[in-house]
């Protein structure tokens, strides 16, 4: 299983077990790519061998020619459990970071027109990439959270968790109702509008003011 790290007084790994992500999140994202939103959250996995942490390159695979980024607020799950009530949904979560959801988007194109499952095309090497993570209790109000997507110096993208569709313990009680959540699970809480294409060569910053400040470059 492969690990992240969780920054606290001192940095200590996290064993990494599931990866679920929530699609259409951000009405803006949605209307940009043409969708529509949802009544229940869209609920994918990636599999554990597309986690990438810092300190290499992100690859692009070479069965796409059109990798788009979506950066998202990631939650690190600290406290497993089954039918999480709301209220109590923030003391699961262990630490607050960023992350790439990187989708092929041609991939996913070409799937949603056969009504087909996404996997070649959010599940590669590279397309879960990570920072490392804020422990929760350095974020007093994670329902206010914003934070960036910078592409070769330009901000491309902003989030700001208020306009969520679905908040965070929404996200939490709807996940443990389906699945069993672990300690270890990484939930992407979806994308703001601004999404675009990579290339090789790109600098990527993902930015949560005062607390993460990540770069990446695209090979």
């Amino acid at each position: 299983m492969p690990h992240i790290a969780l920054h606290a007084e001192q940095t200590r790994a996290v064993q990494v077990r599931n990866i679920f992500c929530i699609g259409r999140n951000y009405a803006a994202h949605i209307a940009e790519l043409g969708n529509r939103p949802e009544e229940d959250p869209v609920v994918f996995i990636k599999p554990t061998s597309a986690l990438h942490p810092p300190g290499t390159p992100i690859a692009l695979p070479a069965h796409s020619s059109d990798v788009h980024y979506e950066a998202e607020l990631v939650l690190l799950v600290g406290q497993g459990g089954k039918n999480i009530a709301e209220d109590q949904a923030l003391k699961h979560i262990a630490g607050y970071g960023l992350g790439l959801d990187l989708t092929a988007r041609d991939l996913q194109t070409k799937a949603k027109q056969g009504g087909l499952p996404w996997a070649v095309a959010k599940g590669f090497d590279c397309a879960a990439t990570v920072t490392q993570f804020v422990p929760a209790d350095k974020i007093e109000q994670p329902h206010n959270i914003e934070f960036q997507m910078h592409l070769n110096g330009q901000i491309r993208q902003h989030g700001d968790v208020r306009k969520m569709l679905f908040p965070i313990p929404f996200i939490v009680r709807y996940l443990s109702e389906v699945f069993t959540l672990q300690e270890g699970d990484l939930i992407f809480t979806g994308t703001p509008e601004g999404v675009g294409a990579l290339k090789n060569g790109d600098q990527v910053r993902l930015v949560l003011p005062g607390l993460i400040d990540t770069e990446f470059k695209v090979s």
